[in-house]
């Protein structure tokens, strides 16, 4: 069931301006999330969700309070959540003897459950056991998705598609090398395992101009276990993902691709007079003093011609 939402009339100008920053927009910035509690969550599903909000700062929030629900079966309270702090992902801890250690990750579609995927964190590793440097928080990091079941996998094609949700920040239109520092890995197996792995970017002297990479894992380390999904439908999702007409790229005339890649351009232009054409000024196409002298004489017997063609009054 859907959050019922009422319709407001702004009374102040500041009213007005938050409810503006509250509509739709063509460039979303960076989703906000909501980490809360389930029923009875385990101290090892707590820390998973922790160190994913700390991945995820400063567009998160933490709720610590704990909620007696069950996500798969009533989402109501997710969605009241989402609406209040206007966030468009969740993730939910909890834990059972069938289903130990859950973690749901899940995204909301005009306030209402778009997506919702439930993991087992099988073996975890917290960020405060790597004893190192981590990377500063609200940085972006690159997202690394090895093995081939991302793509052939329905249900890891949908989960990739909500990890880049998760991790994505602002728009980056060119890319400094000094500026990557943080990688996050996740590593599909055949068994349904995911490998999820966090590494700080180390830049070391190769004696060339393209510096020598290093990783060093950072944490958190997270062995996931894919369970339950619940998806979206086709159309549902394909609405969800509609690009305005605003960002669409206009077609472009008269420009075409061969088959090895090749722009081809087709140019229209008038008719042209060649001998009024500027060419390349040398010596060697310069005019003698009877070429010249013979041009005046044209112009002046073109002058003669034209006053007597002009009729008289």
């Amino acid at each position: 069931m859907g959050v019922i939402q009422r319709i407001k009339k702004p009374t102040t100008r500041k009213g007005k301006k938050v409810l503006l920053s509250k509509e739709p927009k063509a460039i979303e910035g960076p989703k906000q999330c909501i980490f809360l509690q389930a029923r009875n969550p385990s101290e090892q599903a707590r820390n998973v969700l922790k160190d994913m909000y700390n991945l995820k700062k400063p567009d998160a929030a933490y709720l610590s309070r704990k909620n007696d629900f069950v996500p798969f079966e009533d989402a109501s309270v997710i969605e009241k959540l989402c609406y209040k702090k206007e966030a468009a992902l969740f993730g939910v801890s909890s834990h059972s003897k069938k289903r130990p250690h859950n973690i749901i990750l899940g995204r909301t579609f005009n306030y209402n459950i778009l997506d919702m995927i439930e993991l087992g964190a099988d073996k975890f590793k917290a960020m405060s056991e790597f004893h190192n440097m981590k990377v500063l928080a609200g940085t972006k990091p690159c997202l690394l998705f090895n093995g081939p079941a991302w793509d052939l996998n329905q249900d890891l094609k949908r989960l990739k598609s909500l990890f880049t949700d998760f991790f994505y920040r602002e728009k980056v239109e060119t890319i400094r090398l000094q500026g990557l520092e943080h990688v996050l890995s996740f590593t599909s197996t055949q068994d349904g395992t995911i490998y999820v792995r966090s590494y700080r970017i180390l830049l070391k002297k190769s004696g060339q101009r393209t510096p020598r990479i290093e990783l060093e894992e950072i944490g958190p380390s997270i062995d996931f276990k894919l369970r339950r999904t619940k998806l979206a439908s086709d159309d549902l999702y394909k609405e969800a993902c509609k690009v305005p007409r605003e960002l669409k790229p206009l077609p472009k005339k008269n420009i075409s691709t061969d088959a090895f890649g090749t722009k081809m351009g087709r140019v229209h232009m008038g008719r042209q007079d060649i001998n009024r054409l500027q060419t390349r000024k040398m010596k060697g196409l310069k005019k003698s003093a009877e070429e010249k002298k013979q041009m005046l004489l044209k112009k002046k017997m073109a002058k003669k011609e034209a006053k007597k063609a002009q009729p008289v009054n």
